[in-house]
């Protein structure tokens, strides 16, 4: 699964762009919350590698936890449905919480968790997202900290994927094949 493979397409955000980015991210993190105690939540599967990396940005107290959602299954159109699979194993009550994504889409699973964890009652709740589309720019305001803002496309790499393949790419890249 190289650069060869004929549903990879052109290279949208570099592994050195990416890891500048998390660095700044990390920077604003450890700023905003000045030497408070902050949850990041990562949203299974996609934003695994961004919040590993990330965790190490961060100069404060942090802890992880994780939620797995669904909106896609196994296809690249989103099914309009949210279904947790996956819940938090902390409480989550008067915490500083930040929700970690790998790309913000049509914010349908962004909106549902973000409503779902305030009625958890945190001390605070912001959002961080690696990706965030060009003509999405109305989700914008839910959303503290964002990464890069892409055209519309489907992306893999970097713990984005097509049915399970291309996590492991260290570069976003278009993909180009089946749908």
């Amino acid at each position: 699964m190289g650069r060869e493979d004929p549903n990879l397409g052109d290279v949208v955000v570099g592994r050195d762009a990416i890891k500048h980015k998390v660095a700044e991210l990390g920077r604003r993190l450890t700023e905003d919350y000045g030497g408070r105690p902050v949850l990041l939540v990562g949203i299974l599967k996609g934003a695994w590698m961004f919040l590993a990396d990330l965790v190490r940005e961060i100069e404060a107290p942090v802890e992880i936890d994780f939620m797995a959602v669904s909106s896609y299954g196994s296809t690249t159109r989103t099914s309009g449905v949210v279904r947790i699979i996956k819940d938090l194993e902390q409480d989550i009550t008067g915490r500083e919480i930040v929700l970690v994504e790998d790309i913000l889409d049509s914010g349908l699973t962004l909106s549902y968790l973000r409503k779902t964890l305030l009625a958890r009652g945190p001390a605070s709740l912001e959002i961080c997202t690696l990706l965030a589309r060009e003509e999405q720019p109305d989700l914008e305001e839910m959303v503290r900290y964002t990464g890069f803002r892409i055209p519309a496309g489907w992306v893999v790499g970097y713990g984005l994927d097509v049915d399970e393949q291309y996590r492991n790419l260290p570069d976003i890249v278009w993909y180009t094949g089946p749908k």
